[in-house]
């Protein structure tokens, strides 16, 4: 069947998506993996509303790479739009066979029968079979694109009140992978250096071996690793391990410089992929502006984490990956095993978007488990995860752009540099995990590279929605950079978004045109002049308000990757020492709604993430290697500092779910970027805008 979902096309077999039990509930699969974005929560919603069940009837299980749909990666906020959707479908069919066979049972024609609460009946009638009375009669390994086009019966399902079954666990009792334990189990670390460029020489393994408690230590190359009875042991081996090793270093650091001056001189690989024709309208003003973002980390609360067993020659790991299903091929290769003797399960860990240490970990833990003979536990120490987990790339925007008379924006050139934003495992041709690069028989990683367009990488969200005339974009890759990078929530749009929403408040300043007013002047999606509109009046925007003073308001909008959720806020912002974000009243459109609340804590804890990246993260190094080893060289956003946020949903029943989990990131930064601007009269073009950058824009102005 040519028009089914493309995730349940890939995947159309039914009884990889549910499950009838005997008890009369539901069990559901899906490839997309709950992160603490509540994910979960809306598969089974949409589940339940497609089966016509209640919603605590409905369960779902980790995804396991044996049994589960293979959906790739929880990625891009395309959980909704893609994976919801094939749930959807093969929910709806299932619902169809189910219903089928209870004609059977009742003597009725099957457009006679409904289901409501899990019961089929004949309308009109009170009598009926359940689905599980029914399961027997009902082959679901059935192909679905051997079925009719089904009804969908769901539409949107959000209700107040739909509670997260993810949550208790996490809030009562062990729920993570740190809070597992196999018979058996030993627990691992890994000997890392300090420098991203040393490899491992030397060390007294001997020695190593011969300390309490340790099980095995494990070399493979110049990697390296011990197990041990405990955690504590553990630690304690490797520590010692680490004092007496020494290194090679195959590559110096550049000198850091401030705005990512260590990008100049590095080779280019360059692409125009916009250059629109013909001529541009007469430009009364021009304006040119450069803006930057820096390395930024996860600095996820927990550090990565994994469990590996070997049984003979299968391996099964548990792991809190974002894509189980690329990790299982690249551990295969990595391991050099056949990929039907490798299984992934994902298990909760703490919340990351984006590609971190989870993945590397995975893999320390199968070399470890391999080399003790036992399950084995590997727990990264921060340390290990605030410099050897991929970071955010830098990013370097510049922009020019020409205005008419009447301020309208006549041409638009738009150039971004940036190492690739992608590296995870199963991205590109090579094994893109750690540990492979360092073993006796090391894997290349990947060769740089992007996300290809339209989604993009560096250059995501770099082309405008709004209407600025002739256009060219460029995108220039940097395939040699400092530090390791990869996948961080939203990719190369906060970056981009950042700079657009900046330049264009900076054009509005130059026409004489209030901000709100000249993006409406330059859009025509309806549904982006709602965003905007809808923002600026939750905010109270009033166009007389000159700021100064200290204190300032700013607007930010974006359609994420330009098919996603259309996402405006205003930020409120106080300038003293610091900035303080007061304020955030925002505005959202994705389409229809499966979950409200789940809708607004991605789209809400987006703009805090984003407000903290804006304001305070930097990662840093020096000529002696990472400069990121703790919470103490890595500030973030504190609890004290959390602004009021309040968040208009422009609700659309009728329309397509949009994905909207990175939505909000671009647009809020421009927002504290506008906002800042409009409270002090000057420009910060360079994140995180901190005290120091601050002071030296008012001493430049």
């Amino acid at each position: 069947m040519s028009d089914l979902p493309g995730n349940l096309k890939a995947n159309p077999l039914l009884s990889r998506w549910l499950r009838v039990d005997a008890d009369d509930t539901i069990t559901v699969r899906s490839g997309k993996v709950e992160l603490g974005q509540g994910i979960a929560t809306a598969m089974v919603a949409i589940a339940a509303a497609e089966l016509g069940v209640a919603f605590a009837r409905v369960r779902i299980e980790n995804t396991d790479t044996f049994v589960s749909p293979e959906e790739g990666w929880t990625a891009g906020s395309f959980s909704i739009e893609h994976g919801g959707t094939a749930m959807r479908w093969a929910c709806a069919m299932a619902r169809e066979l189910f219903a089928e066979a209870a004609a059977k049972k009742l003597g009725v024609d099957p457009a006679a029968v409904v289901v409501s609460d899990g019961v089929f009946r004949r309308q009109g009638a009170n009598e009926g079979v359940t689905y599980a009375q029914l399961r027997d009669a009902v082959d679901l390994e059935r192909m679905a694109g051997e079925l009719p086009v089904p009804k969908l019966h769901g539409g949107t399902v959000d209700r107040p009140g739909l509670g997260r079954p993810d949550l208790r666990a996490k809030f009562s009792g062990p729920a993570f992978i740190q809070d597992m334990a196999l018979p058996g189990m030993a627990y691992g670390r890994v000997l890392r250096p300090s420098h991203p460029h040393d490899r491992l020489a030397t060390f007294d393994r001997d020695a190593v071996a011969a300390l309490p408690g340790v099980i095995a230590v494990v070399v493979d190359g110049g990697f390296a690793g011990v197990v041990a009875e405990r955690d504590d042991l553990a630690v304690k081996a490797v520590e010692f391990a680490r004092k007496r090793a020494t290194w090679t270093r195959t590559a110096e650091l550049p000198p850091m410089g401030d705005a990512n001056a260590w990008m100049d001189g590095l080779p280019l690989n360059t692409t125009t992929f916009l250059a629109d024709e013909g001529e541009a309208a007469p430009a009364a003003m021009r304006h040119t502006a450069r803006y930057t973002r820096p390395y930024i980390a996860h600095a996820s609360v927990g550090p990565s984490c994994a469990l590996a067993e070997w049984t003979g020659d299968t391996l099964k790991v548990w792991s809190h990956s974002q894509g189980v299903y690329p990790l299982r091929k690249q551990m295969a290769r990595a391991l050099r095993v056949d990929m039907d003797k490798v299984n992934v399960v994902h298990a909760h860990g703490s919340g990351c978007y984006g590609h971190n240490g989870a993945d590397d970990v995975a893999l320390d833990a199968a070399l470890l488990a391999r080399g003790a003979g036992r399950p084995v536990m590997v727990q990264w120490s921060r340390a290990d995860e605030l410099s050897w987990s991929p970071f955010g790339s830098p990013m370097r925007i510049e922009i020019s752009a020409g205005l008419s008379a009447d301020g309208t924006v006549t041409d638009w050139t738009h150039d971004v540099r940036s190492p690739p934003h992608i590296a995870r495992p199963g991205f590109g041709e090579g094994v893109n995990l750690l540990a492979a690069w360092h073993m006796a028989e090391p894997h290349a990683p990947s060769a740089p590279n992007d996300a290809p367009r339209p989604q993009g990488g560096g250059d995501r969200n770099s082309v405008p929605l709004y209407n600025f005339g002739k256009r060219r974009l460029t995108h220039h890759i940097l395939p040699e950079r400092p530090l390791h990078t990869s996948a961080m929530r939203g990719l190369g749009a906060h970056g981009n978004i950042f700079a657009i929403e900046s330049f264009i408040d900076e054009l509005a300043a130059m026409a004489g045109v209030d901000p709100v007013e000249f993006r409406l002047r330059h859009l025509e999606d309806p549904r982006a002049i709602a965003v905007v509109r809808a923002a600026a009046e939750a905010a109270g925007w009033d166009a007389s308000d000159a700021g100064g003073e200290g204190v300032g308001r700013g607007m930010g909008f974006a359609r994420y990757k330009n098919h996603g959720a259309y996402y405006a806020c205003v930020a409120t912002v106080e300038v003293t020492e610091k900035v303080r974000l007061v304020r955030v009243d925002g505005a959202v459109d994705a389409g229809a709604v499966v979950h409200r609340d789940g809708l607004l804590n991605q789209v809400e804890g987006g703009a805090v993430q984003a407000a903290s990246w804006t304001l305070k993260e930097e990662v840093r190094w020096t000529e002696d290697g990472f400069g990121v080893r703790s919470w103490a060289d890595y500030p973030l956003l504190t609890f004290s500092e959390m602004p009021e946020i309040s968040t208009v949903v422009v609700d659309d029943p009728s329309a397509p779910s949009l994905g909207a989990g990175e939505c909000s990131a671009g647009p809020i930064a421009a927002a504290i970027a506008n906002a800042v601007a409009h409270a002090l009269g000057v420009r910060v073009r360079d994140m995180p805008l901190t005290p120091e950058r601050i002071a030296a824009a008012i001493n430049a102005a």
